[in-house]
């Protein structure tokens, strides 16, 4: 039933599934047609709902532009490229290398989503170059179900947000910080449990995936073939400047020095503007010349092409939600059937509807954030609980939800409905783990 159940929805998925861009153009009729229906918002208010909110999250889209751009660098110096090759040699069979791929990219997630994601996904040309025979579409399913833990790890938005002082809801919750949040009992119990069963969960799906139609990695030898070399000889006095391995010690080393000292006078504030500098000035160290690395930074905007086009668009349908009163309607429907015990569940199944809409963990907390901490205080519920429920939301429908599908699929050169059958399958058995820590642990 199990084998027959996945190569249903993958079946489905790949016959159904638009692009991720028409995607988002969907998700935006749907939000507009619910707003007039449902709301008391006329069709030209709807539409100036859109196009207010179309830019209001600019500064938020460069910080997931650049943890991409930041995350694709790093892993791309040669010291990680050389790290995932010998890693790669661990796998000596398909199920090995499903079950490493998913490992990695896990705990890579847990670090920074944005490197987790170019991690996978390298991670996975590098496997499936050792182990010829596994399944490559199901491999690069894997490296992505490694992003279900993000928001439980060290790049999660919105525990960072609201240990930062500042956070635009200080004044009703006050700061909380990571200890109640990220290394609370719950989250650990969650990010355990994920981290040592997805492995197993994806082995047992190459059953599947085997007798499902299968994609070959094309860019394993054409890669080698069309990588441009980079001359490192100088010629010229620019040259000499281009390729001075001076010049990148020590502005890297001048970066690295902050972020010394911001951990020093900070303690272990992870935010996403840190996260983003750290990554950025090991990857200008690891790089040796700006010439490689502004080559690879080249790369890295190619990338993060499809996040930078449609995130515009998933603010005006946030814009949309907000305005008209829908997202306070999904929260709200939730709220009334909820109870001190069940608030977290429930929190967590409107996190993840809200997610379809906005599928971005900072922007989703500006929308439920105050509504679910108001109602959490006056329920009685844990405040720092609740908070985990929205990032978990958050991180579980990203799972069928296409944005952050994007930069991965852009370095497999796979499409978005290419892995997604296999996702939904991962979606149904993680709701289990994650239920039990938000309401029991």
């Amino acid at each position: 039933m199990f084998t027959h159940v996945t190569r249903f929805c993958d079946q489905i998925v790949q016959r159904y599934l638009p692009d991720a861009f028409l995607f988002a153009l969907i998700l935006t009729f749907i939000v507009f047609l619910l707003g007039i229906f449902i709301t008391d918002s006329s069709p030209i208010a709807m539409v100036q709902f859109w196009g207010e909110g179309f830019w209001d999250l600019l500064e938020f889209a460069m910080q997931m532009s650049l943890i991409v751009v930041t995350g694709y660098i790093l892993a791309n110096s040669s010291v990680v490229k050389s790290i995932l090759a010998r890693l790669a040699l661990f796998a000596n069979t398909p199920g090995q290398a499903i079950m490493l791929v998913t490992l990695v990219a896990t705990l890579a997630c847990l670090i920074n989503y944005g490197f987790g994601l170019v991690i996978g996904a390298l991670f996975a040309r590098h496997v499936v170059q050792q182990v010829p025979k596994v399944n490559f579409r199901l491999l690069v399913a894997s490296a992505y179900s490694g992003m279900l833990v993000w928001h439980g790890g060290l790049s999660g938005s919105i525990p960072l947000t609201i240990a930062t002082p500042g956070h635009f809801l200080e004044d009703m919750m006050g700061t909380i910080p990571i200890g109640e949040t990220l290394f609370s009992p719950f989250n650990l119990f969650i990010v355990i449990t994920m981290v040592i069963l997805l492995p197993i969960m994806n082995r047992l799906l190459m059953r599947a995936a085997d007798s499902s139609q299968k994609i070959e990695p094309v860019f394993t030898e054409q890669a080698a073939a069309k990588e441009e070399t980079i001359d490192d000889k100088p010629k010229t006095a620019a040259d000499r400047l281009e390729n001075s391995q001076i010049i990148s010690l020590v502005i890297g080393g001048l970066g690295l020095i902050f972020v010394v000292m911001h951990f020093v006078q900070n303690g272990l504030d992870l935010n996403l503007n840190i996260v983003n500098f750290t990554f950025l000035f090991l990857g200008i160290l690891l790089h040796k010349t700006p010439r490689r690395f502004l080559k690879t930074v080249s790369d890295a905007v190619r990338n993060a092409g499809g996040i930078i086009i449609q995130f515009p668009f998933y603010a005006g349908i946030m814009g949309m939600m907000v305005e008209s009163g829908l997202s306070d309607m999904m929260s709200e429907m939730f709220i009334l059937i909820s109870n001190e015990a069940t608030f977290p569940l429930f929190t967590f199944i409107s996190a993840a509807i809200v997610n379809f809409f906005v599928p971005s963990g900072g922007g989703q907390w500006a929308v439920q954030g105050p509504i679910m901490m108001s109602a959490a205080y006056e329920i009685g519920a844990e405040p720092a609980r609740i908070a985990m429920a929205v990032a978990w939301g958050d991180a579980w429908t990203n799972m069928i939800q296409p944005f952050w599908t994007l930069p991965l699929l852009a370095i497999a050169g796979l499409k978005v409905r290419d892995i997604m059958g296999f996702c939904v399958i991962i979606l149904i058995w993680s709701f289990i783990p994650i239920a039990i820590g938000l309401l029991f642990i």
